[in-house]
Order: C-alpha cells, then sequence, then structure tokens
C-alpha cells in the first residue's frame, strides 16, 4: 500500500480514537500489526494533531482564560490545568527515562482494553451511586441528581488536578489504556462528576501534555544522529488527517456526553480486548 495513503489512513484513526474512551496508541498498535510500524516519533507527533482539533473547539474557552487572566475564576482553572500538568511532567519524565513501559504488543494492550471497560463501567455507576445518595441526604429526589451529572459544571478541586496528571502518566505507561479515558475518569471518581466538566477538563490538559510530548520526541529525534530517517510528507499528511477527524469527533462528544453515559465505549473495548486475544494470541 501507498506510505501516503497508510499515513492518511492512521492520521483518520488516530482522529477517531485520540478523544473517545477507546486508547488511540491501541489502535495505532492493532492497525500498524497489518499496515507495517511506524516510528515514535511519527505517533506522536499525530496525536499532537488530533490536540490541534482541541484548540480550535474550544478557542473560544480558551480565548476567554488568555483574556480573563485577571479573573479570579480563569487564574483558578489555568492554575489547576498547569499543577495536572506539572504532576504528569514530573512523574512521567523520570518514568520514561527509565524505561517503565509494557511492550506495545497485542496482549498487554488487550488486556488494558478489557480491564478499561470493566472499570469505566463501574467506576461511572459509582459516581452515579454516589451522587445520588448525596442528593438524597440533601433532600432531593434520586432522578434530580443523576441529571445534574450533565447539566451541571462543578468547579474543579485540587485533588481533581492531581489525580488527573497521574492518571496521564499510567495511560502512558499501559499501552491501550487511553489517555483521554483514564483523564475523565480520575477526574469523575476524584469529585469533578459532571461529565462535560471531566472532559473539558481532560481535553484542554491534553493540548500542554500532547505538545510538550511531541516537542520532546522531536527533541530526542534532531538529538539522535543515529535515528532512522522520517518520511516528514507522510507525517504532515497524518497529522492533518488526525486534526481534521479529531475536530469532528470532539464536537460529538461533547454533546454525545452531556445526556448519555460512557458505557456503549466500555463495551466496544471489552469485545475488542477479547477478540484480540481469540484471534491474535501471542503477538
Amino acid at each position: 500500500m501507498n506510505d501516503l495513503l497508510i499515513a492518511l489512513l492512521l492520521g483518520v484513526l488516530e482522529g477517531l480514537t485520540e478523544f473517545l474512551p477507546v486508547s488511540s496508541t491501541g489502535h495505532l498498535l492493532i492497525a500498524q500489526h497489518w499496515l507495517g510500524p511506524e516510528s515514535d516519533l511519527f505517533n506522536i507527533v499525530i496525536q499532537s494533531g488530533a490536540i490541534l482539533a482541541v484548540v480550535l473547539v474550544f478557542r473560544a474557552r480558551l480565548l476567554a482564560l488568555a483574556t480573563g487572566w485577571r479573573e479570579r475564576d480563569a487564574q483558578d482553572y489555568v492554575l489547576k490545568l498547569g499543577v495536572a500538568f506539572a504532576v504528569t511532567a514530573a512523574v512521567g519524565l523520570p518514568v520514561r527515562k527509565l524505561g517503565w513501559e509494557l511492550p506495545e504488543t497485542v496482549w498487554p494492550v488487550a488486556v488494558a482494553l478489557i480491564l478499561g471497560g470493566v472499570a469505566m463501567i463501574a467506576i461511572e455507576r459509582y459516581v452515579e451511586w454516589r451522587n445520588a445518595r448525596a442528593a438524597v441526604s440533601a433532600g432531593a429526589a434520586p432522578p434530580a441528581a443523576v441529571a445534574s451529572l450533565s447539566a451541571t459544571l462543578p468547579a474543579v478541586s485540587w485533588n481533581v488536578a492531581i489525580w488527573v496528571g497521574l492518571a496521564q502518566v499510567f495511560a502512558g505507561v499501559f499501552p491501550g489504556t487511553s489517555r483521554s479515558a483514564a483523564a475523565i475518569f480520575a477526574a469523575m471518581l476524584a469529585g469533578l462528576w459532571s461529565r462535560p466538566a471531566a472532559a473539558e477538563f481532560a481535553f484542554l490538559l491534553g493540548i500542554p501534555t500532547m505538545f510538550a510530548a511531541s516537542a520532546y520526541a522531536l527533541l530526542e529525534y534532531a538529538r539522535n544522529p543515529a535515528a532512522p530517517r522520517e518520511d516528514w510528507t507522510a507525517l504532515a499528511v497524518a497529522f492533518v488527517a488526525a486534526a481534521l477527524t479529531g475536530f469532528v469527533v470532539v464536537r460529538w462528544l461533547l454533546a454525545y456526553v452531556k445526556s448519555r453515559r460512557f458505557t456503549v465505549f466500555a463495551v466496544y473495548r471489552i469485545v475488542l480486548g477479547v477478540a484480540l486475544l481469540l484471534f491474535l494470541p501471542g503477538q
């Protein structure tokens, strides 16, 4: 297959799966099992292409944070994004340097997909139960509490910022976990129980996280004279494809989570993980 066509397909796949809680790294690994492996630089940089979509979708929110930096709420939100990013960097860089990462083969990805799917269902049900119980204690009806999970955007706590930062490191160590899923569900479990609020924080945190990861990968590539030659044209095609596809997916997902659970993605993860274990054992 033509290299540019492969790059286009991988870019579209990255854009589709970076924000859905199904693991873009896992899907890229599976696709490259048949299409041929790409470099770590390629896989990291096209993730930044997908993250560029977040900048476009949240451009009004980012502008409001930038121009309203004197306002306490904006300062608080940006500081918590900074803390989450700092936690990711402070823990993630040593982890990367030490090489603490599972091998990017099908078996660990399949297991991570299955366990992640089960965890998503369990966490979402627990969060709904916890908040329904709190609402009953406060004298509200349980259905109102469940509805508020989608209708309200509560404040991000420092506890949420720290746990979301750690969750990103966890996702980096375990291929198939999904950075977005780990961040969203860590936020919900730590108290940010609104799906839209958790998704927004996770997506905005992805901007500095993935751009920094791409810059670091490019720096490593530049400093390594023995690095294999990169096909920059193919990389550019994949980057643009990931950005355009990611833009559509982010807009759709933000509307979807306002009134729906993540259950369909959890079931998909479990089914895909089982299929991989059955049909690609030992890969």
